[in-house]
């Protein structure tokens, strides 16, 4: 098997390509997947919301880092599936459980979501 071309790049080339493979895989994330799109609008408006309350820093980044999280776990969520789906599309149990642990990742970084802003907000 032949590796990668953009492989062993160094310095700023490889910042550059990582930089443009980032906003490639943000941009199919949003355009492909109904989830994603959700939590980016629910981070738009979460984010400032958090930068005007009346907390402390420490609470401010708890709670910007909480919706992030949120993001972060979708995406790796949206790459597990649809890695599943190029091996195929057939049903089988243990592309069943991939997803729903996928999903039940996604899950869990929304509960945390309202457990921190619960706890900043209300504790």
């Amino acid at each position: 098997m032949q590796e990668s071309p953009f492989k062993g790049k160094t310095g700023f080339t490889r910042v550059w390509n990582a930089f443009h493979y980032s906003m490639a895989g943000l941009a199919a994330a949003y355009r492909n997947e109904d989830a994603f799109r959700q939590e980016a609008w629910l981070a738009v408006v979460l984010i400032p919301l958090a930068l005007f309350l009346p907390v402390g820093g420490v609470g401010k980044a708890l709670m910007i880092a909480s919706v992030l999280l949120v993001i972060i776990v979708e995406l790796i969520n949206s790459a597990l599936e649809a890695t599943v789906d190029r091996i195929s599309l057939d049903h089988h149990h243990l592309a069943k459980r991939a997803k729903d642990i996928g999903s039940a990742a996604v899950f869990i970084a929304l509960v945390n979501v309202v457990a921190v802003w619960g706890l900043v907000l209300f504790a």
